[in-house]
C-alpha cells in the first residue's frame, strides 16, 4: 500500500498547488474557492498571507514521496477549521483520509470543525470516516458554481 505523509509546506509545491486548483472539476467539487482560479498573483498573494499566519498549521500532502495536495487547519473566529486539497488524479484512493488522520494527530485542539459543498460527497465521506459529525447547513455563494449553494457543517470533539 502506497504511504501517505505529511510534511512542511516548500516554495517548491507552490506551482503543483496552482495547477491543482484550477483543475475545473476539483474547482467544481470544492465550490468556496477563489474568484478566479487563474488569477497567480492573488493566489501567490493569498499563500503568503497563509504561510507567515501563526495560526495556520499548513502542510503538503505526499503520496511515497510525491505531492498530492495540501492541509491545513487554521483558526477563523476562534474557532479552528480543517481544509484540504488532494490532486483529483488521487481521488478515491484514500489520500485524503489519511491525510486528515495524520494532521488530526498533529493539530490536538478539539473541537475542530469543517465544511464542504453538501454535494460533495467524497469531503463528506472522508470527514464522517475521521470522526466528524455533521452539526448543519449553511447557504453560502460559491465562486466556482457562481451560485448560492448549500454546505454542510461538520465538527469533531
Amino acid at each position: 500500500m502506497a504511504e501517505v505523509a505529511l510534511r512542511p509546506l516548500e516554495d517548491a509545491d507552490l506551482d503543483a498547488v496552482f495547477e491543482q486548483m484550477r483543475d475545473p472539476e476539483s474547482v467544481r467539487m470544492a465550490a468556496f474557492t477563489a474568484k478566479d482560479p487563474d488569477d497567480r498573483a492573488a493566489f501567490d498573494a493569498h499563500m503568503a498571507k497563509v504561510r507567515a499566519a501563526p495560526d495556520v498549521t499548513n502542510r503538503a500532502v505526499t503520496l511515497d514521496g510525491r505531492f498530492a495536495g495540501t492541509i491545513a487547519a487554521f483558526v477563523v473566529e476562534g474557532d479552528t477549521e480543517l481544509t484540504y486539497w488532494i490532486d483529483r488524479a488521487y481521488w478515491g484512493q484514500g489520500v485524503a483520509s489519511r491525510a486528515v488522520a495524520l494532521l488530526l494527530d498533529v493539530v490536538t485542539v478539539r473541537p475542530v470543525h469543517a465544511r464542504a459543498a453538501s454535494d460533495n460527497e467524497g469531503s463528506l465521506k472522508v470527514l464522517l470516516k475521521a470522526g466528524f459529525t455533521v452539526v448543519g447547513t449553511d447557504a453560502g455563494y460559491a465562486n466556482a458554481r457562481g451560485a448560492e449553494i448549500e454546505e454542510t457543517i461538520l465538527r469533531l470533539d
